[in-house]
């Protein structure tokens, strides 16, 4: 009979770390070990190729539990459970309550309700918006994007005529006048003070939450994960000073905060920044000295960048959004909204909420992701990842701390330059399609075509600066914005005009021709232009002719380094008007632009500033 309690490959002795390393580099064949394997993130994290059991000796807090103090393995000792809450955009209470009752028929275990910046909500407005919504079993949030609309006091009123145990209602409203500072430039004077009010009258509601901190603003304007983190946990401490220094209790303060971050497409980042950031978070109110500890939780609610999303092949949104929120369950979130795939277009469809709705119900019904406490732990990696952003996040929030706090820090200007630092560059990373946006800046559809009108915002960072902002603001941005309007521009002229065509000449070598011919294919798609490959030419002659009989506008010669001192010369001579490419960067480049040949395409070329000029070239 087999022995069952014999132990997995004990035949086989075990492997030590200098073994490996030397296995490695032998393979490496003298390539430098850091350049070849190590990946650097813009989060000036170096990560190693792999990790082991040895690198987890000196994390301490892997000896905590699920739902323990500092609560980086979860908030709950069981299970992974959590809110799936779909955002309603409130034009009219009596439809939104409509719709609200729907939805949480589908799947919605948490509501966010939206409202104009000028409405003026009302307890008797909120009987209209949540009748008929058990508030035991759903969590309902009020959202104001301009903090101009406080519920809390009317929700307090609202309640106090209901029978529902208020110990089981889970809701907030909140409130991010420092958020507001961020993203319009001015401070309220009486802030925190209307903070301070809103704790006080909602007290009676243990798990109502009336203090918003909102991480999300930092990842949509191009910042990085330890950016992020780092300025949400300075705008967290910078609320627990004022409201306690206002005559609140540290427990009264930390228990109504409510942490909003962003999700990016970074997977296993993304789920090493919740764990990093309760850690993080629990330490902080810690050294404020609570009487319970259990008010050192992190609650946090996750919402899909829209940093990473497109206009140009919408659907791949989906894609983006489903990694995005898996890594936000696997990383802990208390609650979790997917954006619809097509959020950026204005007004989302039935479909696209659905789809959205559904692609957490997955995760939780059929993956089953809700089920296991902590399911990252013990992950080499993880844990490393974890580890790391703590200590770049911490470093970065004390410097924060020495200029002030995050307020002073941000009127002198310092979070403004750190973020506008790390988007530029992105921005060039994604110009040299060091970083990829699929279907934008690398392989788009070539067959797609906008044929709506947009208007020019669309393509723009949205600037809510007020008037007589006193600093300079965070403006949220996408990062394809850049390429969506040189492709729409390109749409646009061909609505009048030919579509520009760029024709591929290939010649000679075999594997050069072909690879090059797909790499200038993928680059003239970008902006829009309709592409023509093809398999090869014999004679310069033949390429030259299909070309003009095409009626190409652009020929981009594809060959190899060694063939093209004689191949493009003779492709020059027989063009007019046409623009001749250059589909690599040869050795004989001097020789070549000695001649006139200026146009030259390769990885390193910035791929949105040389299509720009190519459409100015061509007259778009």
């Amino acid at each position: 009979m087999t022995d069952i309690n014999q132990k997995l490959f004990s035949d086989f002795p075990p492997v030590t770390t200098d073994e490996w390393e030397g296995k490695i580099n032998a393979d490496l064949k003298g390539k430098d070990y850091d350049r070849a394997l190590v990946w650097k993130t813009y989060e000036g994290i170096n990560v190693r190729p792999y990790y082991r059991g040895e690198n987890l000796g000196s994390l301490d807090y892997l000896e905590s539990l699920p739902g323990e103090f500092p609560f980086v393995r979860g908030n709950k000792k069981t299970g992974n459970d959590w809110f799936i809450r779909q955002d309603i955009f409130v034009k009219d209470f009596a439809e939104a309550n409509k719709k609200a009752l729907n939805i949480l028929g589908k799947g919605v275990t948490s509501l966010g309700f939206y409202f104009d910046c000028n409405t003026k909500v009302t307890k008797d407005d909120l009987a209209v918006l949540l009748k008929d919504i058990c508030l035991e079993a759903a969590e309902i949030n009020f959202v104001c994007p301009c903090d101009n609309c406080n519920c809390a006091l009317p929700f307090a009123a609202y309640i106090s005529e209901r029978k529902e145990n208020k110990t089981k209602i889970i809701a907030s409203s909140p409130l991010d006048p420092i958020g507001s500072f961020v993203l319009k430039g001015n401070l309220k004077k009486d802030a925190f003070d209307e903070l301070k009010v809103a704790v006080e009258k909602t007290a009676d509601l243990p798990h109502f939450r009336t203090i918003g901190v909102h991480g999300k603003f930092f990842a949509n304007s191009g910042g990085s994960i330890v950016q992020e983190l780092a300025f949400a946990l300075a705008q967290g401490v910078e609320y627990l000073t004022k409201l306690t220094g206002a005559g609140l209790s540290i427990d009264e303060v930390a228990q109504n905060i409510k942490f909003n971050f962003g999700i990016g497409n970074n997977y296993f980042m993304e789920i090493a920044k919740l764990r990093a950031a309760r850690l993080l978070w629990a330490q902080i109110v810690k050294a404020f000295n609570p009487q319970n500890i259990e008010s050192a939780r992190l609650i946090a609610h996750s919402e899909t960048n829209t940093y990473n999303k497109t206009l140009y092949d919408p659907y791949v949104n989906m894609l983006r959004t489903q990694t995005e929120a898996m890594s936000a369950v696997l990383g802990g979130a208390d609650s979790i909204t997917v954006l619809p795939f097509n959020a950026i277009f204005g007004d989302t469809t039935e479909f696209a909420e659905r789809i959205a709705r559904n692609q957490q119900i997955l995760l939780k019904e059929e993956a089953h992701l809700d089920k296991i406490a902590d399911p990252g732990a013990g992950s080499y990696y993880i844990e490393n990842l974890t580890a790391s952003l703590a200590e770049h996040a911490w470093n970065l929030f004390l410097e924060v701390q020495d200029k002030g706090g995050f307020v002073q820090a941000f009127k002198d200007g310092f979070i403004q330059e750190e973020i506008k630092a790390m988007a530029a560059k992105r921005d060039t990373n994604v110009a040299l399609r060091r970083e990829n946006i699929l279907g934008i800046n690398q392989f788009p559809n070539f067959s797609e075509v906008v044929k709506e009108e947009f208007q020019d915002t669309i393509f723009q960072a949205s600037d809510f600066t007020e008037k007589d902002a006193e600093v300079e603001t965070l403006k949220p941005y996408r990062a394809a914005q850049p390429f969506e309007a040189l492709r729409y521009k390109t749409d646009v002229y061909a609505k009048e005009n030919k579509r520009p065509v760029a024709f591929m000449l290939p010649m000679g070598n075999l594997a050069f021709r072909k690879a090059r011919a797909q790499f200038s294919t993928n680059f003239f798609a970008v902006a829009g232009f309709e592409v023509i490959d093809n398999n090869g030419f014999k004679t310069v002659e033949d390429g030259v002719a299909a070309a003009k009989e095409k009626n190409a506008n652009i020929i981009v010669v594809c060959s190899s380094d060694e063939e093209y001192a004689e191949i493009v010369p003779k492709v020059a001579d027989l063009l007019g008007e046409e623009i001749l490419v250059v589909a690599g960067n040869p050795e004989c480049k001097p020789q070549l632009e000695a001649k006139g040949i200026s146009n030259f395409i390769h990885m390193k070329s910035n791929i949105l500033e040389e299509l720009k000029a190519y459409q100015d070239k061509l007259g778009i």
